[in-house]
């Protein structure tokens, strides 16, 4: 079997790492001219770790575990925790931020030697009578496959000519984020903190090796100016706040470590394919940041696409290992889009969701409730198999 990857995002890239782990034959292909390696950091949870451990990465030497995640108020208060480290526990698998350059180096180092491919723009998807797929790039060269995956982002070329759907929706947020060392005790810690108030939310995480991931998330309009400056812009809007922690942030942070990242939707689908294609991460069911499960879902589609075409009766018939993989992750996926989706979750509130908490998991009510939510969110975990 040869299969086609489009994108080298941390989905497209764990992908293929899980694939040549099985002896299956990939190549990537990668618009750009070289990989990502912005983004700031990623939060992996429990059901993200064991997604890569599954594909054959461990990342226990990356970044910095997470123990705890803390709600406050502007002036630093605590409002409620969330013991990350009694979930890590439950599920065997320890939570903990990466800077996402890191990441993309641990997945990119685990692909044979050509098969990246940087500078290769998909501009389509061509599917043939023989039951193969092709993808056609913007120098008129074409790649062809027994599957093809668009794991392409938020502008999915793939997305759109397999599904005909417009580009994803803006919600009422938007980030400004990014990845920076911080001189304070935050930064050598393991507590997770998300500060509320009127103007927005600060989240802080630290990374690993003096680093922290912090994010700022305000309210958004489409058509909105983007400033190439954001850093006063940030210092006015939070200059009421005197939580420690985000004064720090706010002092020694600078524009050029800052990216915006407004936050988008779309509807997950039954169905994210034809016949020898499908979708992956982003380009399947992109939705804000809220609860921090994008790039863990994308790995969860990760290990659940190379589960399915490692079966025995994908060689015969990829597009029904295919259909498989797409039936097992669609409900998770919309949860995790749900409940990410909420007015509620940005306000660090615990919404009515159809998910229940984890009756043999101590702790308090938030705890339980997220123990719960990553349960309702993965495959890997539940052992929800293609």
């Amino acid at each position: 079997m040869r299969v086609v990857v489009i994108g080298a995002g941390v989905g497209g890239l764990a992908l293929a790492a899980g694939l040549v782990e099985r002896g299956i034959g990939v190549e990537v292909h990668e618009k750009d001219e070289r990989l990502h390696t912005g983004g700031a950091g990623v939060g992996l949870y429990p059901n993200g770790v064991a997604a890569l451990n599954e594909l054959g990465v461990a990342v226990d030497d990356l970044g910095r575990p997470i123990d705890v995640m803390e709600t406050r108020d502007p002036e630093g208060r605590p409002a409620l925790n969330i013991d990350v480290a009694r979930i890590s526990e439950h599920f065997g698998f320890v939570a903990r931020t990466v800077p996402r350059r890191a990441l993309l180096d641990r997945l990119h180092h685990r692909l044979p030697e050509g098969a990246l491919h940087l500078g290769r723009e998909c501009v389509g998807v061509r599917l043939h009578a023989d039951g193969t797929a092709s993808a056609v790039f913007s120098d008129g060269t074409r790649s062809t496959g027994d599957v093809v995956v668009g794991a392409d982002g938020a502008g999915s070329v793939v997305r759109a000519q397999l599904l005909g759907e417009d580009p994803p929706a803006m919600g009422r947020w938007a980030s400004w984020q990014g990845l920076s060392t911080l001189d304070s005790p935050r930064a050598g810690g393991r507590v997770a903190s998300l500060t509320q108030g009127r103007q927005g939310i600060c989240g802080i995480m630290p990374a690993g090796n003096g680093l922290v991931h912090w994010w700022f998330d305000v309210r958004w309009r489409r058509g909105l100016p983007v400033t190439d400056d954001p850093v006063p812009v940030l210092r006015e809007l939070f200059s009421s706040w005197n939580d420690p922690d985000v004064r720090a942030v706010l002092e020694q942070i600078e524009s050029s470590q800052t990216r915006f990242f407004p936050h988008l939707n779309t509807r997950v689908r039954g169905r994210w394919g034809q016949d020898n294609t499908t979708l992956l991460g982003d380009a399947a069911h992109i939705f804000p940041p809220a609860t921090a499960q994008g790039a863990n879902q994308a790995l969860e589609d990760a290990w659940a696409l190379v589960t399915a075409l490692g079966d025995s009766g994908a060689r015969a018939d990829p597009a029904w290992a295919l259909r498989r993989y797409e039936e097992v992750r669609h409900r998770p996926a919309a949860v995790a889009s749900f409940a990410s989706s909420l007015n509620g979750v940005q306000r660090i509130r615990l919404p009515r969701l159809p998910v229940r908490g984890l009756r043999d998991l101590p702790g308090n009510t938030a705890t339980r409730w997220f123990g719960g939510y990553l349960s309702a969110v993965s495959n890997v975990l539940t052992g929800q198999r293609p």
